[in-house]
Formats: structure tokens, C-alpha cells, sequence
């Protein structure tokens, strides 16, 4: 399929995803990513330096005639999400993603794909490589651990940057030029809890609930698509009303930034009540796919038999887990009253583990209104303290204030009216991008965010649309050509 995918046009963009796509690339684990675009840097001869924190800088030249032009900075982040569905067998720190061409898509075989932010990446590693493109003097920014809590921007230090206007690579609708995003903040809650051994007339199940749409908790958070850890959780709650279960496990999402598609526990239940609760699971499961018919299609609810567990929660931590994950805030808080359709502020229930005696959750609010954004992480704290709960605040990112007069956002405007014959959608989104963390050490630098068809970001079902690739790869052409001339 790679010799396929490397035939398309425009060439060039696919060459790099193509070479970036056979190199592991998770947040945090850079290594090999960064290893790869510091020797293209090197084969072209181009100036490549890394910060601190691991960001690269790379430096090209204006080309003839443009060396009057604003200096600008292309940007990217070099990381990606990794998710598999659960019955893929693929290990993302050795493997290389596995791409599909489907028509006008290329998709992954059962992971994500990396379009997010590889896409942008690619081309800015085509415009560096080209050598017929004008463009004025340009500094690549490829950024690290973007995904997992901006890291990379956060640790670039004012002074390195030289570029008065900033081009980021990193939006997921190629009609739409993105002017301002939300805030973000980690919360964690952590503790301990005491176990007992199960009953010896207990018998012992599986439960699953799977094949949710999942999605970007930002970009997505405002679609009504389930959350894994809810439906889990309320299973396991009317389970333990109805059949008296008891808990002995909890594996319920994984990533911060995308909505749980997949939920794990282990149970038991009195020999007795075996049939009570196949039956009741299988009513609740109906359920769950009624209401969520239209939004996650493909859900699905399993009870299997399993081994009995060496232990369980006691009954006075079973109440208190699951009381507190059905209470904990999750979706949308509020809608922008300026901006239709514009989600506000947000948290997302991304992780629930408890096991061994331990027990982690994990979310994620984000909020354009800071006071709002903190508001709802304190709501959320509230409920995880009540648990007994230790909960810690971290990976704090601010928002990009949207400034739509702008000269860079005018000219944009300009040409994509020009050249596909319709307005562009100037728009703020609720997920995180670096422009506002750059934008606190590069406050004069013009910002704009832009991109192609990216769909079902942050999860198995991500997929890149080629005409759209072609589309964006045409606009951000022009742009280069049309960067104005220094005052």
C-alpha cells in the first residue's frame, strides 16, 4: 500500500507522512522522530538546532527575490496519539502505522493514523525540501510531547524565534481558519483502597463495553458520543443494585485528550444471581445501544466468563468508586454566548483504573475562560475529594485569544476566496493548540491556524482526506508567495 500512497499527489507531502508514519513517534518518546528530521535537515544542508526541551528549529534561507518579505515560522508538533482497538494486535513503540487507501481517504489498519499532526509536518518538511516554492525566510518549529500536555511549547523560551508571523499546520477542516482555542488542565486523582477475599460460591465475569466512536475530547466533546467510563460505570452501579455484584477491577479508557471508546471490569456475583444478572446485563446493554444509536453505532456490551479473582473491592470502596465516577463531570459545562456553536468549557472523563489495591482518574478540562475552566476543574476536584481522594492540578496551558483583524488572517481570508470561490469559516475551536502557549513568549508574532480534512482524531476510525490534502497544500502555496513585504 506505501508504494500506492507515495503516487499521490502532491508528491511531496506524501514522501515525509510516508517516512514519518515508519517511525514510532508517541508523546514523550520523540527519540527516533526527532533522530529522523535532524538528519533531512542535514542532507539538505539546512541550520537545525534543538532547544531545552527537545523542540527542533529548523532554518531555510528566503528564496530569490522574496528576502524582502516578513520572516515567518512554520509549525507543527512531531508527536502523535496512539490508539488501537482492542482486538488489533500491533505494538506502537516498534511498528511503523500501517496505512489503507480507501477512494478519497487514507486511513490506518485498526490505529490511528498520525494525520494529526503528520500532515502538517510532511509539509512543512516539503516546502524545506523544495527547491521551486518561493517563500520568504522560514523557521520549521516541529514541537514535542504536544499531545499529552504541550510540553514542547511550554518549555520554548522567548528570544529563539525570529518569524513575525506564525503558520500552524495543525487544523482538521480545510474550510475552516482557526483564530483562538480553549485552555487546558490535567486533573488527577490517585489513592489506596483495602481488599477482601470473595466468597467461594462467587462466580466470576468479564464485563466489556466497546466499539464506541470515540474521538478528540476537544473536538469532539460537544457530539453526544459516549464515554466508555459512564457506561462502564453505570452498568456496574445498577449491577450492583439490582444483582449485588461486586467489583474486583476497573481498566476504563486511556488517553487524557480522547474520549474512551473501550471499558473493562472484572466481577462477581452470588452462584445464585448468575442468571438474574446475564439477564439484567443484556436488558441494560439493549439499552445503551438504543440510546446511543445514532452517535456510536457500533457499541457493544459483553459479559464472558472469567477466572474468580484472588480479591475484590470491600463493599465500602465499591460504593464509593462508583458513586463518585456516575457524579464526576463529564461533557460539555458550557456553549460560547458569542460564538455559535462554540464549546466554552469542557471536561472529559479520560481514565479510570483500579486494581491491585490502587486507583487512578483521570481527566481533562479545557475552557476558553480561564475563571470558567478553573470553575469546573475545582467542581471536579470537589467530587474526587469527597472519595478521599488525593488530587493534584498540572499540565496548565492557556488559551489563544482570537485577534480576527489580524493582517495575516486578512490575507488568508483574501486568498482563499480567490482561489475556491467561497468565504472561509474564521473560527475559534475548543481543542488545545500551541498558538497560545507560543503567543506568552511571542506576543507580536501574527498567529493562524489551518489545515486539511482530518476526521476521527484520536482514535482507530482517524483517517485523512487526499483532495483535501491537495486543497490545503495549494492554499498554503499561495500563502507563502503573498507573505508581505517588511515595513
Amino acid at each position: 500500500m506505501t508504494k500506492e500512497i507515495l503516487e499521490l499527489e502532491p508528491r511531496p507531502i506524501w514522501k515525509h507522512f510516508v517516512d514519518l508514519n515508519a517511525v514510532p513517534r508517541p508523546s514523550k518518546k520523540e527519540e527516533r522522530v526527532l533522530a529522523l528530521v535532524k538528519s533531512f535537515a542535514s542532507d539538505l544542508g539546512l541550520l537545525c538546532s534543538q532547544d531545552e526541551t527537545g523542540n527542533l528549529i529548523i532554518r531555510k534561507p528566503a528564496t530569490t527575490g522574496m528576502e524582502n518579505r516578513v520572516p515567518i515560522v512554520m509549525q507543527g508538533h512531531l508527536d502523535m496519539v496512539h490508539q488501537k482497538n482492542a482486538d488489533t494486535e500491533f505494538d506502537f513503540d516498534s511498528q511503523g502505522i500501517e496505512m489503507i487507501l480507501e477512494g478519497d481517504w487514507i486511513r490506518a489498519n485498526g490505529t490511528t493514523l498520525g494525520a494529526d499532526n503528520g500532515i502538517g509536518v510532511a509539509s512543512i518538511m516539503a516546502v524545506l525540501a523544495s527547491t521551486d516554492i518561493p517563500h520568504p525566510a522560514i523557521e520549521a518549529l516541529f514541537t514535542v510531547d504536544e499531545e499529552t500536555g504541550m510540553t514542547g511549547a511550554l518549555g520554548l523560551k522567548g528570544g529563539l524565534l525570529q518569524g513575525k508571523i506564525l503558520l500552524n499546520l495543525d487544523t482538521e477542516d480545510d474550510d475552516e481558519i482557526t483564530i483562538g482555542c480553549a485552555g487546558g488542565l490535567n486533573v488527577t486523582a490517585s489513592g489506596t483502597y483495602t481488599q477482601e477475599i470473595p466468597g467461594r460460591r462467587d462466580i466470576a465475569f468479564r464485563l466489556a463495553v466497546t466499539g464506541l466512536t470515540g474521538g478528540h475530547s476537544g473536538m469532539d466533546i460537544h457530539r453526544g458520543r459516549g464515554n466508555a467510563n459512564k457506561l462502564i460505570n453505570r452498568l456496574l452501579f445498577l449491577a450492583t443494585h439490582q444483582c449485588a455484584i461486586r467489583i474486583n477491577s476497573i481498566d476504563a479508557g486511556g488517553l487524557r485528550n480522547a474520549i474512551p471508546r473501550e471499558a473493562f471490569a472484572q466481577l462477581t456475583v452470588r452462584e445464585s444471581r448468575v442468571d438474574e444478572l446475564t439477564n439484567f446485563i443484556g436488558e441494560q446493554a439493549a439499552i445503551l445501544k438504543s440510546e446511543y444509536s445514532a452517535t456510536d453505532p457500533g457499541l457493544e456490551v459483553a459479559l464472558e466468563p472469567a477466572e474468580l479473582p484472588e480479591s475484590l473491592l470491600t463493599t465500602e470502596f465499591h460504593r464509593k468508586i462508583l458513586w463518585t465516577v456516575y457524579a464526576c463531570p463529564n461533557g460539555v459545562a458550557r456553549m460560547s454566548p458569542e460564538i455559535e456553536g462554540l464549546v466554552q468549557t469542557s471536561n472529559s472523563l479520560a481514565r479510570v483504573q483500579v486494581e491491585d489495591g490502587e486507583y487512578k482518574i483521570i481527566t481533562l478540562v479545557r475552557g476558553a475562560v480561564d475563571s470558567e475552566k478553573m470553575d469546573r476543574a475545582h467542581a471536579v476536584r470537589c467530587c474526587l475529594e469527597m472519595m478521599g481522594a488525593k488530587v493534584k492540578f498540572d499540565g496548565a496551558y492557556p488559551g489563544w485569544a482570537p485577534k480576527p483583524g489580524a493582517p495575516i488572517v486578512k490575507l488568508l481570508s483574501e486568498i482563499y476566496r480567490e482561489m475556491f470561490g467561497q468565504e472561509p469559516k474564521i473560527l475559534a475551536c475548543h481543542a488545545g493548540l500551541e498558538c497560545g502557549i507560543l503567543g506568552s513568549n511571542y506576543p507580536d508574532v501574527q498567529m493562524v491556524s489551518f489545515g486539511p480534512n482530518i476526521r476521527g482524531a484520536h482514535s482507530p476510525d482517524e483517517k485523512v482526506q487526499i483532495s483535501s490534502v491537495q486543497k490545503f497544500w495549494s492554499l498554503l502555496l499561495e500563502t507563502l508567495k503573498r507573505i508581505p513585504e517588511s515595513s
